[in-house]
């Protein structure tokens, strides 16, 4: 009984201590400006909320919002302590004590997947995961092979554009490159797959008329003029393009890498853990 006894009185003075250290008053130092309880806020805690240049009035608003925002955080912070619960003290303890292990252990990992994974995926490597896993690139959207031409109606050697953009040589090509300042905008590479609605905010034709893959189109008003020819279209539900996904491929082979070194890194660790007695099974 006496035990009992005992033990409650060190619990109860343990927990009077706790509260007492919580409220205890940190020693003010110099250039204080707010207090919250026990907790002071100082000059040097607001410098970087500045910016360069800032008005004075600016300033004030600034800082007035900070100490607001700051005060109630450690009045709310004060009372949840006093009003906690030992059982969600333990709770919210086994919480925080998870997360920075993970925290840890999720840092080393990364760390050793920095030094040791290989980060170059080639075209072979591209190509094949493409192949085997194409059905799983259909598309959400319409894709278009595209080229245009806007230029303003009254540009004086606007046949020759014209001329030049249908035929598509090379001469052509290089005569509407040198032309290019002249224009307004200009896509001459149609072998890059573009999403069909960016397209449409560049040039106001209809999307009935671009999926028709249209070989010219040629759209005037009395100050613009546009010039079009679609190569291909690709349709919603299609297999997408490999040049278009490419960049998404190499992020998922990267990935596949990443969780087999983790695997790898992890099997390491317990066979030397095994080894050496460390990791022991009873």
């Amino acid at each position: 009984m006496k035990k009992i006894v005992l033990l409650l009185f060190v619990s109860i003075f343990a927990s009077c201590d706790y509260i007492k250290a919580l409220k205890k008053e940190e020693p003010i130092k110099k250039n204080a400006i707010a207090k919250a309880n026990s907790k002071f806020l100082y000059e040097d805690d607001i410098k970087e909320l500045f910016p360069v240049n800032y008005a004075v009035e600016d300033s004030l608003v600034i800082v007035q919002s900070f100490i607001k925002d700051w005060a109630l955080k450690e009045l709310m912070l004060q009372r949840s302590q006093e009003n906690v619960t030992k059982e969600s003290f333990e709770i919210i303890d086994q919480l925080v004590t998870k997360y920075k292990e993970s925290l840890l252990i999720n840092n080393y990992k990364e760390r050793l997947i920095k030094q040791q994974l290989d980060t170059i995926v080639s075209n072979n490597e591209i190509t094949d995961y493409y192949q085997r896993n194409e059905q799983n690139f259909k598309l959400n959207e319409t894709l278009i092979q595209i080229k245009y031409i806007h230029i303003n109606a009254d540009l004086k050697n606007e046949k020759k554009i014209i001329k030049a953009f249908q035929l598509g040589d090379i001469k052509s090509v290089e005569y509407l490159q040198m032309e290019e300042f002249n224009f307004q905008q200009m896509s001459l590479n149609d072998s890059v797959w573009q999403p069909l609605d960016n397209v449409m905010l560049k040039i106001p034709i209809s999307r009935d008329k671009l999926i028709k893959k249209s070989k010219f189109i040629e759209k005037e008003n009395a100050i613009d003029l546009y010039l079009v020819a679609v190569k291909d279209v690709l349709n919603r539900g299609d297999i997408a393009p490999k040049g278009y996904i490419t960049s998404t491929i190499k992020q998922l082979v990267l990935h596949k890498r990443k969780l087999e070194l983790v695997r790898e890194i992890e099997k390491i660790i317990l066979k030397d853990a095994t080894q050496n007695k460390s990791f022991e099974i009873y």
